[in-house]
């Protein structure tokens, strides 16, 4: 009897294995890179847009995880420091949220956009049938009108260079508004990212 016990609690521990295994290959991954907005400052990260979006891909009927590694206050060459470690597990979708830290710094946009095409190429590297998505985003006015327009270009390039689907500005429907963001005006708050996390999911929709 105490054989047969034995059996049966290994033969579950194996099926329990077998389950887990199916589990992790039935969902797929999509890791979110980027900043303070990634990581949700101010907040919950449970309550910022990579989550959210989960929430709403599971609701929708698609089975996806996704990945918060968001920074507050990263900017395009910390990313590139830090992604070989955040590309340690599989992933299937990559969302690349960096460079308006560089912006508000008034950064060389040559340099961010080497760092950002530097980050691209290590994730195709590693996982080449990755799909890469590029959240676009803008810079205040007093940065000056060229900076500005040349910032949003490099997400532009990017996106066109890199075969990426492009977010033309993550924040649409939240920037600028009061009622959305949190007392410093530039972070979205619970109900900004809600919006942000459908504005991904708007732009996710043709590859699921």
């Amino acid at each position: 009897m105490k054989i047969l016990y034995i059996a049966i609690i290994l033969i579950s521990e194996y099926v329990n294995i077998i389950k887990d295994i199916h589990t992790q290959e039935a969902h797929k991954t999509i890791l979110c890179f980027g900043n303070s907005i990634t990581a949700g400052y101010g907040l919950d990260p449970d309550l910022a847009y990579p989550n959210v979006l989960e929430q709403i891909l599971n609701e929708d009927g698609y089975d996806y995880k996704v990945m918060n590694a968001g920074l507050s206050g990263e900017t395009s060459a910390g990313g590139l420091t830090r992604i070989d470690w955040v590309l340690q597990n599989k992933i299937d979708v990559f969302i690349l949220e960096l460079g308006a830290n560089d912006g508000l710094r008034g950064l060389p946009l040559i340099q961010t956009k080497s760092n950002l095409q530097s980050i691209i190429q290590k994730v195709k590297k590693k996982y080449p049938e990755a799909q890469i998505v590029i959240a676009g985003m803008m810079v205040p006015p007093n940065m000056g009108k060229d900076y500005a327009t040349e910032f949003s270009y490099v997400f532009n390039e990017l996106a066109t260079e890199n075969d990426a689907i492009l977010i033309p500005f993550l924040l649409d429907g939240v920037g600028g508004k009061p009622e959305l963001n949190l007392p410093d005006g530039i972070h979205p708050n619970i109900e900004g990212h809600k919006i942000v996390a459908q504005n991904v999911y708007n732009a996710l929709k043709e590859m699921l």
